[in-house]
């Protein structure tokens, strides 16, 4: 069969993201989801989307059925009239492509260079920390919106006086009004602004390096089958304008998203306190409690059937990582934050799985972890002020954008 409308006796399922309900944090839907439509079809948006642990999971490692080379985003796969344009860069491409270029790129994502930024990581965290009043301050505006953005672009290369203005339009470029697919105007030009910068910017390298970055993508190469190849101007551009994104909105959100969390369960920062040990640990977990990134856009490549449902090829399709990861079939008591659970194969899927398993995870978990450690000593006890709590309405990224908090 082909499903059309997913419906339970009484009111229909909706599944909208971008809707407020999205925005708010969507995990009584994903439950009705899992439940009573584990295959979900949008008639508003038309997607279909895939909520279980078992079924995301093997999906997003899946690239033979599920295609990233229409793009990331719905506009994009749908060709929307208002989807941004932009350099085709890793997360859009399938092998043997995606291959090439993985290869190249990861060369300045070694074990090694990661580890290497650990002190400049640490001294941007504490430069931001070191304003701070903790009788009373923003953990997102104040602190966490500003040290990710100051790590990135530090590492691109980006000259200081530039760095605050390329996260402000990342911030125009994620933003939706509620109820449109569409990239607001404000987001457009801001796409091709940081477009044209990062541009720019890999002309000024090739005249002259430096140690960033982009220096190094410029002089990165590989040799295959006797011919060495290189990334191009546009391939690097891409590139700096994606791990510009998410280099900085998903330390961004995590950091927000824990800190509500932990107020939640003040136990579990209790916990914290005693054993910082635990921080690692505490991170992943968050990650499964409330990941930034709450699904990934593939088209499918064929006809695919799951509980007797058939996904057309061509379909998209929304593999919702963040709704897999609270699912009570794979996890106990999922909606409960618990930083000593279990950890479970393969169960953390907010970095990707597969081909397209991030990049910069190892450098998203260092800042983290130094920053939830910073934090401890800032403000062992604190409160939420929670009539002060905003939360962000952008594409594909769950989190807040004001989280006023004060030490008790």
């Amino acid at each position: 069969m082909n499903a059309t409308k997913s419906e339970v006796a009484g009111s229909p399922i909706e599944f909208d993201p971008f809707s407020q309900d999205f925005f708010d944090g969507a995990y009584d839907t994903y439950r009705r989801l899992r439940d009573e439509a584990p295959v979900y079809y949008s008639a508003k948006w038309d997607f279909w989307a895939l909520t279980r642990y078992d079924d995301v999971a093997p999906g997003t490692k899946d690239h033979e059925t599920f295609s990233s080379a229409k793009g990331a985003t719905l506009d994009m796969v749908h060709s929307h009239d208002d989807a941004i344009p932009v350099p085709k860069v890793i997360i859009s491409m399938d092998p043997p492509e995606h291959e090439k270029m993985r290869k190249l790129v990861s060369k300045v994502f070694t074990p090694r260079a990661i580890a290497a930024l650990e002190d400049m990581v640490r001294e941007k965290i504490y430069e931001c920390l070191d304003g701070l009043d903790p009788s009373g301050f923003d953990i997102v505006a104040d602190f966490s919106a500003l040290f990710p953005n100051e790590v990135i672009t530090t590492m691109l290369g980006v000259p200081k006086e530039d760095r605050n203005q390329i996260r402000l339009w990342l911030d125009l470029l994620l933003e939706r009004h509620t109820g449109e697919i569409a990239v607001p105007k404000t987001g457009y030009e801001a796409s091709m602004n940081t477009g044209l910068y990062y541009y720019d910017l890999v002309q000024q390298r090739r005249a002259r390096r430096e140690d960033d970055m982009i220096s190094r993508l410029i002089d990165t190469e590989i040799e295959r089958d006797g011919v060495v190849e290189k990334l191009t101007d546009v391939d690097i551009t891409g590139f700096a304008t994606m791990l510009g994104g998410a280099g900085a909105e998903t330390v961004t959100k995590l950091v927000g998203n824990a800190m509500v969390a932990f107020a939640d369960f003040p136990g579990q920062w209790h916990k914290l306190r005693e054993d910082r040990s635990k921080i690692p640990a505490a991170v992943e977990e968050l990650l499964r409690y409330e990941a930034p990134s709450q699904y990934q856009v593939r088209t499918a490549t064929r006809d695919v059937t799951y509980y007797a449902t058939t996904i057309p090829e061509g379909s998209a399709v929304l593999l919702v990582t963040g709704s897999a990861t609270r699912d009570e079939r794979m996890f106990e008591n999922p909606d409960i934050l618990d930083i000593d659970r279990e950890r479970r194969m393969g169960f953390n899927l907010a970095f990707g799985y597969g081909i397209h398993s991030c990049l910069g995870a190892a450098l998203a978990r260092m800042e983290s972890r130094i920053a939830l450690d910073a934090l401890l000593d800032l403000i062992p006890e604190y409160e939420v002020d929670r009539d002060g709590l905003q939360r962000v309405a952008m594409s594909n990224v769950c989190g807040w954008s004001n989280v006023p908090v004060r030490k008790v």
